[in-house]
């Protein structure tokens, strides 16, 4: 195996043996070929647009099968064959309508003829040849780039399906993963061709972050500034971390009236902010933080443990008989939900102990999206033209396991007392607890939400630049980001699209890109890493 897509990847380099992650070298190669496949399907789909043969019906397959190659997303080897034999069927059915409107019969690019062996065994073979090194004659930094698109629209199919599931969609979406796969394979592309295909997947995800934070916000209302508790309360407890809003509705739902109460984990806190969700009774607080300590908090909860999408660790014990999971993770013990029907969940809570008596541990301020901050714009506007806010900082990002984090707590730690720290996904646990005060009522840690409001983010910093009549770069804001998997190089993509310059990304480079493509975005964007917290601190505020 060879695999490189996140920050964590073995040696900075790539893991060759196990990933880093928990992927075994069979799912991997089973990931591997899925691309393959839908690599396939994707340059049938663009041939059938040539030839005026359109068919929507597999849009939300392609983007599925995408998402599940994500990391951490999905390690159980059966469910890589079906995906993989349902592109080709897609493929094979669109080809017979291409060739009836007068298309070809064959094609000149090798994943249109792939057809997948009978077996497990024999199919991680054909992926073991397909997979990220299956073409070393082609130009490192072109295959960077191409490599670059690829997980940006890993990201991209992410949040599409997310905001599919609530009903938003859009036709140059999924057109755009179909034409990003196509020349992700191109052999002789062009190093600006490929610039400019990587800055379109940026305008397109910020497109799909748009649809979603359009679903969320239409389903469940625009998040509202709201206390969390942070301690627990005595009775049955079920804790939920992932990202799915629809599965957390859906089990609020299901718990109603069950003397049960819901407790988020990780990237689930902002939804606390929700007007639709927060309106459950039972839905109480948050508990622990996010990757750094997530084995031993799941070990130690008393209840049990829904994981939606992805954001798991390895498999270990503190796992085994009390955690389900709507996503398709492939670990031994945890066990998946279908049907949305969380009866085991729910049954699996009321055997447990629960918490045995109300804690107080404090608690933390979520909700603050753009429409929240647009209404208080004002007030923040005049605090910054009298001089009691001298910058504003961007926080944010991946959290993950590896050493090197501890950067970003101690960067808010270290932002002076005039200063505000807007942040979003679960970065931000690194520092979430903070007790950083306000500034004229403005608080001076903003929790924006999940990692894709990074498009709030967006927002606000538009909106900003309008009120103050200066461009986005002319802002007193600076964006100190960490990253770990693909929803973040979508978003990276996203704000180099948006002409975004002198971002600070940690805790260390991509490995899948090369000095000469670095060079690039040092070049066009002065996108540079993280050095010291004094030494940024220092270069930004002068």
């Amino acid at each position: 195996m060879f695999c490189y897509q996140c920050e964590q990847t073995a040696g900075g380099t790539g893991c060759t043996k196990f990933g880093v992650c928990g992927k075994s070298p069979e799912v991997a190669a089973l990931q591997d070929l899925l691309l393959y496949a839908v690599k396939g399907l994707s340059y049938v789909v663009v041939e059938g647009r040539r030839h005026g043969v359109v068919d929507t019906s597999f849009n939300r397959f392609t983007a599925e099968a995408t998402f599940s190659t994500l990391t951490n997303v999905n390690f159980d080897p059966e469910r890589f064959p079906p995906l993989i034999n349902k592109a080709v069927e897609y493929r094979e059915a669109l080809k017979k309508k291409i060739k009836e409107a007068g298309g070809p019969e064959g094609y000149d690019n090798r994943a249109t003829g792939f057809f997948p062996a009978d077996t497990i065994e024999a199919m991680v073979k054909q992926g073991a040849e397909v997979g990220v090194l299956s073409d070393p004659d082609r130009d490192p930094d072109v295959h960077s780039l191409q490599q670059t698109l690829i997980y940006g629209l890993k990201g991209v199919a992410a949040y599409a399906d997310h905001a599919a599931i609530l009903g938003h969609e859009d036709p140059k979406v999924y057109d755009f993963i179909y034409d990003g796969f196509v020349a992700s394979m191109k052999p002789n592309a062009a190093v600006d061709e490929m610039v400019g295909m990587v800055l379109k997947c940026g305008e397109i995800n910020l497109r799909a972050m748009e649809l979603l934070d359009a679903a969320n916000t239409g389903h469940y209302g625009h998040p509202v500034p709201t206390s969390v508790p942070l301690g627990a309360k005595k009775g049955k407890a079920i804790l939920v971390s992932g990202h799915d809003l629809h599965d957390l509705e859906l089990l609020l739902k299901q718990t109603e009236g069950k003397g049960i109460n819901i407790y988020t984990h990780g990237e689930m806190l902002p939804t606390h902010g929700y007007p639709e969700l927060k309106k459950y009774s039972h839905f109480y607080g948050h508990y622990g933080t996010a990757w750094q300590n997530q084995l031993k908090e799941f070990k130690e909860f008393p209840g049990s443990i829904l994981m939606t999408t992805n954001c798991i660790q390895k498999p270990a014990e503190s796992y085994l008989g009390n955690i389900f999971t709507t996503g398709l993770v492939g670990y031994d013990g945890v066990i998946h939900i279908k049907d949305k029907d969380f009866t085991q969940v729910i049954k699996k809570a009321q055997e447990m102990p629960g918490f045995s008596a109300d804690t107080e541990k404090g608690s933390v301020l979520v909700g603050f999206g753009h429409n929240a901050v647009m209404n208080v714009a004002g007030t923040v506007i005049d605090a910054v033209k009298a001089g009691k806010i001298r910058h504003f900082f961007l926080v944010g990002g991946c959290d993950g396991a590896k050493t090197g984090r501890n950067y970003y707590t101690e960067f808010v730690e270290k932002a002076p007392e005039d200063t505000v720290v807007l942040t979003l996904a679960c970065g931000k646990f690194r520092f979430f607890d903070k007790q950083l005060g306000d500034i004229g009522g403005i608080p001076r840690l903003l929790d924006i939400g999940q990692c894709n409001d990074a498009y709030s983010a967006v927002q606000i910093a538009v909106a900003l630049a309008k009120a103050f009549d200066v461009g986005v770069n002319e802002l007193p804001l600076s964006m100190i980001l960490s990253w770990y998997e693909q929803k973040a190089v979508a978003i990276l993509l996203s704000l180099l699209y948006l002409g975004i310059k002198d971002i600070r990304l940690g805790p260390s480079l991509p490995a899948f890109i090369t000095p000469n493509v670095l060079n690039v975005l040092v070049e066009n964007f002065n996108i540079m890493p993280i050095t010291t917290v004094d030494e940024d601190m220092n270069a930004i505020l002068g």
